[in-house]
């Protein structure tokens, strides 16, 4: 955005949960919780240095709905990641092929010159405020996102992010949360899910880096399956 020259993300991923007696567990969520059982005297110190050893099992960003998934689904729904990229766990093979893909449209941005303040627009903006809303993301995220939006002369409308939030379902309820982790909403299909449900509230005309629109976007993606970690408009999580 500072910048401005042609510019596409690809973050790390989220990493894998862990496991603790049968119990998956997830990054500083977990920690604190099991942290209070052993000040309490509830666990010893043998069994709290085990969960320790599990509580970041791989590579990657924390696996809960913290400030980097946040931000990774926000990016992708306001266009600047290829499709299905906010997601992926980072040890995932899928991980490495977006990462192809994305050194691929990389250079296909240098060449057609689509450079961010034609993407990162107000209306795009917009769309990523639903997302986070949508997905019930860190509070941090309004921080980050008003910075970005500065960096282009934009800024973020306060009130009409509180009239969003009336507006917006919540249709996922990860950790902290509530109980799922990023590697059930990638196998959910990841954001795309996400986007579908919440298509009557996007600006679909928004232009991305895959040089599509995110209505195109959505279009293309693969065919909606039955799953239950993204919740139907008509059945959110909270409205």
């Amino acid at each position: 955005a500072s910048a401005n020259v042609p510019a596409i993300m690809l973050v790390r991923g989220p990493m894998m949960t862990g496991s603790h007696r049968g119990e998956r567990l997830g990054a500083c969520t977990d920690c604190r919780r099991f942290w209070a059982k052993f000040r309490a005297g509830e666990i010893d110190e043998d069994e709290i240095t085990d969960i320790n050893a599990s509580l970041a099992p791989s590579a990657g960003t924390c696996m809960v709905m913290g400030t980097a998934s946040t931000m990774a689904c926000m990016t992708e729904a306001l266009g600047m990641m290829l499709p299905g990229g906010a997601a992926i766990p980072a040890v995932h093979a899928d991980r490495l092929r977006a990462a192809q893909a994305t050194g691929a449209r990389a250079v296909g941005l240098a060449a057609e010159g689509l450079t961010p303040d034609r993407i990162m627009t107000p209306r795009a903006i917009e769309n990523a405020l639903r997302m986070l809303l949508a997905i019930g993301g860190s509070t941090n995220a309004i921080v980050h996102i008003a910075a970005v939006a500065g960096r282009l002369g934009i800024e973020i409308d306060l009130a009409a992010f509180d009239r969003f939030g009336r507006e917006t379902p919540v249709l996922v309820d990860l950790k902290p949360t509530g109980q799922h982790y990023m590697e059930d909403l990638f196998r959910a299909g990841g954001v795309t899910p996400i986007l579908r449900e919440l298509t009557p509230l996007l600006h679909l005309d928004c232009i991305t880096v895959s040089g599509k629109t995110l209505g195109e976007n959505i279009e293309l993606a693969p065919v909606p399956f039955a799953q239950d970690v993204v919740r139907p408009f008509a059945n959110p999580v909270f409205r």
